[in-house]
């Protein structure tokens, strides 16, 4: 396994926790030139079949969040996304697609804090056209709301929309730019949602709520977080009143992380604890199928030749699994260190692999440099 860094910027940062953690809030941040500019991480990847781009979505508290990697010159290109960017456009997080219309779309998330909800527009539906080179807002789905995660389905050329915050699963045509919240899945008292949602073999979606329990002295639950499908033939989301096992058969439900739709029909989902999980998206039956990597987190998953792969850890602890689909044996394949550079990646965010097998995963929150990209190639 060969892997290797590739930077952006090559700033260090010593200062997170002696001050910036647990006391700095996002105006401080953006007050600091330094880490408004270098702060970054890559939330999103997208390894473009079509050419050889890997476009990335990066958190940045400067608005600087759509870029990509050049393959053949080893170099970032920037798309002037500036030219059309709000102040809060903070990431494209987990919402980069490429649709069969050849455009790339993006949704925008947020970093700013509840006090600029007025301030803000909301997160907006961003279209990239490779071939024209057009960037264009079409759309904001929910006003002041911003988007975490985006998945689209082609037939009906509808994006399905998590947000945040509030928790809301939201609906926009791509072509009409018409949209619909369809329906809360936050209870405010706890994060419900994963990363991302996930559409099944039947245009399904599927994601992660959260129970309300306002009596209770000790705070929600263990069991607060559950897993909800939304039918679009019915219009209706089905709130299942369980979620993804924790290890070691602890009592409660793990909080989703990743979620994929694999190519066997099934879903799969990472815990923050470092579980992978399969759901049968037609009985909504859950069941553990171990801990294929270090802990924690299990936030990146893709696909290639009957493999699903999928990158855990954390705290420079970031490590590469692959399952084969047919019988769901895993393998450990390796941690991401770049020996050139003698550093390791601190956590995975998003994955996608490019036509030619090659790897790309996108670092993010990390606390003393910035995020790299990372490619690896078996």
């Amino acid at each position: 396994m060969r892997v290797k860094a590739h930077k952006l910027y090559d700033e260090h940062f010593d200062n997170w926790l002696s001050e910036i953690e647990d006391h700095w809030n996002y105006n401080d941040l953006i007050a600091d030139t330094r880490l408004r500019k270098y702060y970054i991480s890559f939330d999103g990847v997208l390894a473009d079949p079509d050419s050889d781009l890997v476009y990335v979505g990066i958190t940045s508290f400067n608005a600087e969040i759509f870029k990509a990697f050049d393959r053949r010159t080893g170099t970032f290109i920037d798309f002037g996304y500036e030219k059309i960017a709000d102040p809060f456009d903070a990431k494209f997080h987990r919402a980069l697609i490429k649709s069969k219309d050849g455009c790339i779309y993006g949704a925008i998330a947020l970093l700013h804090d509840v006090n600029d909800y007025w301030n803000a527009p909301g997160g907006a539906i961003v279209r990239y056209n490779p071939k024209t080179g057009e960037l264009k807002k079409i759309g904001i789905p929910v006003p002041h709301v911003y988007v975490q995660g985006m998945a689209i389905d082609e037939q009906r050329r509808i994006a399905y929309l998590q947000t945040f915050t509030p928790e809301y699963l939201a609906s926009f045509h791509l072509d009409t730019c018409e949209s619909r919240i369809l329906g809360l899945t936050g209870s405010g008292l706890g994060m419900g949602q994963g990363e991302t949602i996930a559409l099944d073999y039947q245009g399904r979606v599927w994601g992660a709520w959260g129970i309300t329990r306002a009596w209770q002295q000790h705070g929600v639950g263990p069991d607060q977080n559950r897993l909800y499908r939304y039918n679009p033939a019915s219009d209706r989301i089905e709130f299942f009143t369980h979620g993804l096992p924790q290890l070691e058969g602890r009592y409660g439900f793990a909080g989703m992380d990743g979620i994929f739709a694999a190519s066997n029909r099934m879903i799969y989902a990472g815990t923050g604890e470092g579980g992978l999980c399969r759901i049968n998206p037609d009985t909504a039956e859950v069941k553990l199928l171990g801990a294929p990597c270090p802990p924690k987190r299990i936030a990146a998953f893709a696909e290639r030749g009957g493999c699903l792969y999928g990158i855990g850890g954390r705290f420079g602890n970031a490590s590469l699994f692959r399952m084969d689909l047919s019988t769901e044996k895993y393998e450990l394949l390796g941690k991401l260190h770049d020996p050139e550079l003698d550093v390791s990646a601190w956590q995975i965010h998003d994955m996608s692999i490019a036509p030619d097998g090659a790897i790309f995963a996108g670092e993010n929150d990390t606390m003393t440099r910035s995020a790299y990209l990372w490619e690896i190639n078996l």
